[in-house]
């Protein structure tokens, strides 16, 4: 029987131990040929209420462990990351159409690693004393918030929702999920088989696989004060007002927009490559997707023909049976959503050097030129494999085009001169900089997070960052003796 074994869970939800769902099952589709995986069992608001009860109650004993012991679960929790991935893999490019290689990258290049650097954070200083003016000892220490509400998006499910899960558990946290209901299994079932192999304690971390009801009852849920959610814009806007209501504290990383600068002392054809990368990996299904080139006028022309010559040799097709580059989108409406910006741009004038066709939820790869600042591929966060070309005359101009977003994720600056890269680079809002690389980037040890409509600041990655997210700062001073007052 496999780690993932169907039997296990199908049908059921995740509270310590394997249950019916109150809402029922239902059917886990692989995009690339419609066929059912499994049946998903669906929670409630009645299943969150129990869920966070039952959370609450763990998560004091689990906070008054040794760190050790913390640290002893997620390290052991990585592990099983690396001896199951191949089991892993399967369910990430079956239920997510992630090629494989970007299945392997969500295992063991960040899966793993977030919970081993997880087990170092909860070894980490949890405070500092301070000065006092009174006879006293006076400091500031870190507490665990309690019950942490994750709600992940389906287009990394490993990646988007480990990176809360094992710091929030590390500094004795409980954590509720909610996965995506496409990726329910890869991004919720996995979780469930690694805490529950590793020895986490039952009730600690629950999966509450379910709709955009299930997500609303746990941000208002009034035991789980920490939400930690990625997602869309829109939909970030809706839990940051329902938070409010709450006081609640949320970790929003939403969507993006981001540039790729190519300044015109590159090597073109090695740009472009980079460039490709960053547009058409993961079928273009990423929030730091490079989602508008803006390159140098001198070298325009060469970079957008170059780069359709990269797309047209790109494979498209299902990556379980087939090697490919590209696999599938998630859902027709996504691949609506994509080809929509596509035709309204065309329609606005832009050029479509190649792809701009699909079949099925399979994409192609899409290269526009003569793209205008108000055309859909430019304005709008595209979520697809579409790569818009944009020529600018002289840097303020690329300050200007880079800046002219609401986003703030990531930034991508290609040029030998990295001191100008970097003066570029202070000029223009980002949350994430890449010199002499594309926008999609990711480490354990990094913090992550955009500005503006890209979400709260970094949230995510490095020890500043997760402590600042899953904890509380209180402040305790002690006496040797009651001080007298006049009263």
């Amino acid at each position: 029987m496999g780690f993932l074994d169907v039997e296990t869970w199908q049908g059921k939800v995740f509270s310590g131990e394997w249950t019916a769902g109150s809402g029922g099952t239902y059917d886990a589709v692989e995009p690339a040929t419609g066929a059912t995986l499994a049946k998903v069992g669906t929670a409630t608001a009645e299943d969150v209420d129990a869920a966070a009860r039952r959370a609450a109650e763990a998560q004091r004993e689990w906070a008054a462990m040794p760190y050790g012991q913390r640290a002893g679960v997620l390290r052991r929790a990585g592990q099983l990351f690396v001896e199951h991935e191949d089991e892993i893999h399967e369910w990430l490019v079956r239920e997510s159409g992630a090629t494989r290689p970007f299945a392997g990258f969500q295992t063991r290049a960040v899966a793993a690693e977030e919970c081993w650097e997880a087990a170092a954070l909860a070894a980490q200083p949890y405070g500092q004393l301070l000065r006092s003016n009174q006879p006293r000892l006076s400091m500031a220490r870190r507490r665990p918030v309690g019950v942490v509400g994750v709600i992940a998006p389906f287009n990394a499910p490993i990646i988007l929702a480990i990176r809360a899960i094992a710091p929030a558990l590390a500094l004795g946290n409980a954590v509720l999920l909610k996965p995506d209901p496409r990726t329910a299994i890869s991004g919720g079932v996995v979780f469930a088989r690694i805490f529950e192999e590793a020895g986490l304690p039952a009730g600690l971390f629950q999966v509450l696989p379910g709709g955009a009801d299930v997500g609303a009852s746990l941000v208002d849920h009034p035991q789980v004060p920490v939400i930690a959610f990625t997602g869309s814009t829109r939909a970030g806007r809706v839990i940051a007002r329902a938070a409010a209501d709450r006081l609640k504290r949320v970790h929003l990383e939403l969507g993006g927009n981001s540039a790729l600068l190519v300044l015109d002392d590159v090597d073109v054809e090695r740009a472009v490559s980079v460039g490709a990368f960053g547009s058409f990996n993961h079928t273009g299904q990423i929030c730091m997707a490079t989602s508008r080139h803006l390159v140098d006028a001198r070298i325009a022309e060469d970079y957008a023909q170059a780069l359709a010559e990269h797309a047209e040799r790109l494979t498209v097709g299902d990556p379980y049976r087939d090697d490919v580059a590209l696999g599938p989108v998630i859902d027709a409406g996504q691949r609506d959503g994509i080809h929509r910006i596509v035709t309204e741009s065309v329609a606005a004038g832009s050029t479509v050097r190649s792809g701009g066709s699909y079949d099925g939820l399979f994409y192609r790869p899409t290269v526009l030129s003569d793209v205008s600042p108000d055309a859909p591929a430019y304005a709008e966060e595209i979520f697809g494999p579409v790569a818009p070309v944009v020529p600018f005359d002289g840097l303020d101009e690329a300050v200007r085009l880079a800046s002219g977003t609401e986003y703030g994720l990531s930034l991508g600056i290609l040029t030998r001169d990295v001191m100008k890269g970097l003066d570029l680079a202070e000029r223009i809002p980002s949350g994430l900089v890449h010199i002499n690389d594309q926008t999609v980037n990711d480490e354990a040890v990094a913090p992550f997070g955009g500005v503006g409509d890209s979400g709260t600041g970094s949230r995510h990655g490095g020890a500043e960052a997760n402590l600042e997210a899953f904890t509380e700062t209180q402040w305790v001073t002690v006496r040797g003796e009651m001080p007298a007052y006049p009263f």
